[in-house]
């Protein structure tokens, strides 16, 4: 694997991770602004705690070697959630993009790292 390659899974991988980080430990730890955030998709307090706990077990699966590919399913449900309430919830449609945008990057990080994906999905130059 070239150097570039390596370099660009790292850094694909670790926004992802980064990111779901930031946003399932705000929710777990109940900051202000989360909640005023979410109202529009009305959860309660301890719903979103437990959605942010949920989003931290899948980032972890995500950033384990061993599971990263249940990881990227579980995450890719997650988000399609994530999309599916800012599209119910009133929220402007732009704003679906983000977790749609996560997910492809988490499979990006996932095809860049594991040849049984690029197996399966065979990019022809």
């Amino acid at each position: 694997m070239s150097r570039a390659r390596l370099g660009t899974e790292w850094i694909v991988s670790a926004l992802v991770v980064l990111f779901m980080v930031f946003d399932g430990s705000t929710k777990v730890m109940r900051l202000p602004r989360v909640p005023l955030g979410a109202a529009k998709q009305r959860p309660t307090a301890g719903t979103v705690v437990e959605i942010g706990g949920i989003l931290l077990v899948c980032t972890a699966l995500y950033a384990i070697p061993r599971t990263a590919v249940l990881g990227a399913i579980v995450l890719t449900g997650y988000l399609g959630g994530a999309a599916e309430a800012i599209l119910h919830g009133g929220m402007p449609q732009a704003a679906m993009l983000f977790p749609i945008f996560i997910g492809v990057l988490a499979w990006v990080g996932i095809f860049l790292r594991d040849a049984r994906i690029q197996v399966l999905i065979p990019i022809r130059r």
